[in-house]
């Protein structure tokens, strides 16, 4: 069973309790996550600003990996992430070609 915590108003149940625990541990996991993916797309956006081609396509593909595992886990939506992947991959494509 979860911990009790201190009564704020109303009392809870202690599945309630254990809800809120596991909602804080799953929201906690998703911000990091969402945070190593935007720091991957950072990356990313430096090397094409850069131009250096090698590390375009090494870290588009970092960002295509991290994107899928996202969807895997519930964190991003599949549309978010195609959406993200299709224009990523058109700016890498352009700077590379041009």
């Amino acid at each position: 069973m979860a911990k009790k915590e201190e009564k704020t108003g109303k009392t809870k149940r202690p599945t309630a309790l254990k809800r809120d625990i596991q909602n804080r541990k799953r929201r906690s996991l998703n911000k990091s996550f969402k945070n190593r993916v935007k720091s991957a797309v950072k990356s990313l956006e430096a090397s094409l600003a850069a131009k250096e081609t090698a590390q375009v396509k090494e870290k588009l593909n970092e960002v295509y990996s991290l994107m899928d595992k996202g969807v895997n886990r519930g964190t991003f939506k599949k549309n978010k992430a195609s959406r993200t992947k299709s224009r990523l991959t058109a700016r890498a494509f352009a700077a590379t070609s041009a």
